[in-house]
């Protein structure tokens, strides 16, 4: 007998980042007042779902958003390794705007070659890990729904590859708001269909 089963990819809320940073996988990023706000508006949109599984990246900021869906569905969080933020040898540095430290050449050969990307962690390797993510998340809520908190780019990979799109791409053109809703609903190990949603728009 074939199940139907749900796993919504969510993102985190708005971060606290007053220097306007690239974070990446920095320790002490936590959410701001906006982004707690942002996690609870969407976790207040699946609370009436049947969701039974729990899992999240292990960075602050997912495990704070984490925190409202684990009250309101009544989960323990499982810390997934796999929903971690994409690897970035940028991190740490302001690369937007005027003050963007990509002006300087001895970050060029960063650059070189934006169809892995050469400056981080390459996308078939994020797609591949965010899968496996969501296999096993599949196969324990098998019948029901799973939430899983990543962040943009992992997301990203899945949106992309699910729609047969190549994984490179323009970050301007990506669609995952801070807190939104990816929802991958599968018959069985079939994925059938995807939907894009954003509980916490008006927050």
């Amino acid at each position: 007998m074939i199940m139907t089963t749900i796993v919504h990819l969510v993102r985190h809320g708005e971060v606290h980042n007053p220097d306007k940073i690239l974070y990446g996988r920095l320790e002490g990023y936590k959410l701001s007042k906006r982004g707690r706000a942002m996690a609870e508006a969407t976790a207040n949109d699946l609370a009436d779902h049947d969701v039974t599984y729990l899992a999240v990246s292990p960075m602050q900021r997912a495990q704070e958003t984490a925190q409202p869906f684990a009250e309101k569905l009544g989960l323990e969080i499982v810390t997934e390794e796999r929903l971690i933020e994409a690897g970035n040898q940028l991190e740490g540095r302001h690369i937007k705007g005027v003050r963007s430290e990509l002006w300087n050449p001895k970050l060029w050969p960063l650059l070189k070659n934006p169809s892995i990307p050469s400056w981080g962690e390459p996308y078939t390797e994020i797609c591949d890990r965010m899968w496996e993510a969501i296999d096993d998340a599949r196969d324990k809520a098998r019948g029901h729904e799973a939430v899983l908190i990543s962040h943009q780019l992992p997301i990203v990979m899945i949106q992309r590859d699910a729609q047969g799109l190549p994984l490179a791409h323009n970050p301007a053109a990506r669609q995952c708001e801070l807190a939104s809703v990816t929802s991958l609903v599968f018959d069985g190990a079939d994925l059938t269909d995807i939907y894009y949603s954003e509980p916490a728009q008006k927050v």
